[in-house]
Parts: C-alpha cells; structure tokens; sequence
C-alpha cells in the first residue's frame, strides 16, 4: 500500500459517526450511574465558575451531569444534532479535539469520555495542550481512555466498524498527563468484555503543557516554567529571553511566540525537564532533576525527534551530566543526539541572541544529519 493509498484514521472515525449516528443513539445508550458523576461538584468545590465542557460530546448523554450552560463539543455535525434531545440549554460547537476554539481559561472542567481513545497516541499530548489551555488553573479533568498497548488500528469485531482506538499503558498514560500540564493524577481501571476503561481524574496544573508530536525535527526542553510562561501559555515569554528572537533568526521558526504553529510548521516541539512552574530556576530541588529526566527520557524514547536540544546548562548538569559542556554531547538521549546550549534568559551575561541563534542553527543542523 502506498502513502497516497494509506486510510486516514481520524476521517474515517468522524465518518463513522456522521452516518450512523442515530443507530448510536439506540445502540450505545449509557448505563444508568455511568459518567462524570462528581465533576460539577468538584469543579464547584474547586471555586471554578466557567462552564464545563464535555470534549467528545456524542449525543450529549452526559450533558446533563455538568452543570447549566455546560458546552457540547464534537467533530461530527450529526453527533451535534442531537444534543437537544438530552439538553437543550448546552452551547453545541463542532471542532476537533486537537484545536479547540475556546478562550484561554475560560473553562471551569472537561470531561472527555471515550473520545481520545480515536487520536494517535502521539496525538494525545496536542488534545491535553489544547484543553490545558482552555481549563483554568485548578479546573478539574475526567477522561476516559483504554488500557492495554496499542498504538492506533481498528477494534476486531467493531460493530461501527471504520473507528480507530489507541490503548495505554497506566505508566505512560500518567507520563503524558504530567507532561500536558496535569496534577493531582489517579487513573481507576476496570475491565469490560472487550476492552479497559482507565477513567483519568487529574487537576489542570499551573504550568506550561508540552507542545510535541510525531515527527519532530527538534525537541526544544527547557529547564522549567517561570510563573509568567505558566499563565501566558508560552515558554521562554519573559521580556529579554532571546529565545524567540534567536528562534527566529536562526530559521527554525517562523512565528514570534507561538509555540503550537513551532510544532505544525516546522517540526519544533517544546517540554521543560521539571514541569513545576517557579518564580527562580533556583527553586527547582535535584530530586526534581531526576524525577524530570526520567519522564524527558521516556518522552524522548517514544517520540523520536530527530534531536533534542536543552537550554540551559544548569538543569542538565544537575539532572544528567555534571561536567557537560556546551555543543553536540558525547553521549544520546533516549536514543537520540542533544545539543546542549546556555541559558537563553536575559540574567545570562554570557549569552546573546546571536549566539543563542548560532546554538539553535547547530542544533537543527546536527537533527537534520539525524534525519
């Protein structure tokens, strides 16, 4: 089979949905007790006062559970037809799970129930981008995924068959949830007749969520969040970072601050060694070093990008390699080569944006021989 030939997993699972979505409603009606029961009253509880979102909506049996003005969204039009069969009051919007079009923290929760399950695996981490942003810090997350270990193909003996599942392991599910901005994680298995549910309960972290994906030419990691990156939703945003201008001027960009159009277009993705947002680089403790290096170094082992370049020589010394230089490292990561360079902060008197932009040169040169 060629390329051109190859199926497209996520049209054929939003075809599926659009042509038989009334045998849906009579087929798959939920079980009474089933669904995100206590989220309202967690959100309440968390003193959020946005609306919450049911991200994969279906025909909006659940919409009920989330409170008034709960908003219904799915990428299947027909799915969204019948939402006002179940609540009339909800805000129904059609769009896809990995670009959702709601205001930054508008949101008070999400539920996301059964509906990840048809994203790449891969994939994931751009959905949880996506509703980390429009969650406010503290909003409460329930998602249910399927456990096991595959990373995206049909389910044998499908009865809506053309849909497409993922299934994961609990450790890596954890992983991906604490990379896309996530606290307060617990993952409650249970086992059905033909798959296992992993039903997600996690807090949306005051933090930045990694940007990252199949494919990528560079994967950009920093140390960790300022708080002002955290609430922006950008890293490396603080003025006087030359990150973004060295970016730029390198060529590995082409969009001042924008991270998410980094990852699309050019294949540069963002994460941060310590996930914890601080005021000062030096409230990181090494044990956060290590525990952060191990996630980096599973990130990187699954995702293959081509390269891994870290800025910031304090983090990686502490984290991996306390006599590293900067340059090309002796040693891969995760099976990958990394480029090491200073930090791009405007407190760092030994960097400057041409250098940094020479630094970011190198490091897409040496991912490009690593093609």
């Amino acid at each position: 089979m060629t390329t051109d030939d190859a199926p497209d997993p996520d049209r054929s699972t939003r075809a599926v949905y659009e042509q038989r979505a009334a045998d849906w409603v009579v087929r798959r009606a939920p079980s009474r007790g089933s669904g995100p029961v206590d989220l309202a009253a967690a959100a309440h509880a968390a003193g959020q006062v946005g609306p919450i979102a049911d991200l994969g909506c279906g025909p909006g049996w659940f919409l009920p559970l989330l409170g008034p003005g709960a908003i219904a969204l799915d990428n299947a039009r027909a799915m969204l037809d019948e939402v006002a069969h179940h609540d009339p009051s909800a805000r129904c919007v059609q769009a896809e799970l990995g670009a959702l079009p709601l205001r930054r923290g508008s949101l008070g929760g999400a539920y996301a129930g059964k509906s990840w399950v048809h994203l790449a695996r891969s994939k994931v981490p751009a959905a949880l981008a996506e509703a980390h942003a429009a969650l406010a810090p503290g909003a409460p997350l329930e998602a249910v995924l399927f456990g096991g270990d595959e990373e995206h193909a049909p389910m044998p003996g499908d009865e809506f068959a053309g849909r497409w599942f993922s299934h994961w392991p609990e450790a890596m599910l954890r992983d991906v949830l604490t990379g896309g901005g996530f606290t307060s994680i617990t993952i409650e298995s249970s086992e059905r007749a033909r798959a296992i549910d992993l039903t997600v309960r996690a807090v949306r972290a005051r933090t930045l969520p990694d940007i990252v994906g199949p494919r990528m030419r560079l994967l950009v990691v920093g140390l960790n969040p300022s708080l002002r990156a955290a609430d922006a939703g950008i890293g490396f945003v603080t003025p006087g970072n030359r990150f973004w201008p060295a970016a730029l001027e390198a060529g590995i960009v082409s969009r001042d601050r924008d991270p998410r159009h980094a990852l699309r277009a050019h294949g540069v993705g963002m994460t941060d060694l310590v996930k914890r947002a601080t005021a000062r680089v030096d409230e990181v403790a090494i044990d956060e070093h290590r525990s952060g290096r191990a996630r980096l170094e599973r990130l990187v082992t699954w995702l293959q990008p081509r390269a891994v370049c870290i800025v910031g020589l304090a983090g990686w010394r502490a984290a991996v390699d306390r006599r590293a230089v900067p340059g090309v490292q002796d040693a891969t990561f995760g099976g990958r080569p990394v480029y090491l360079m200073g930090s791009t902060s405007g407190l760092n008197a030994h960097s400057s944006r041409a250098s940094a932009a020479a630094d970011l040169r190198a490091a897409a040169a040496l991912a490009d021989r690593s093609s």
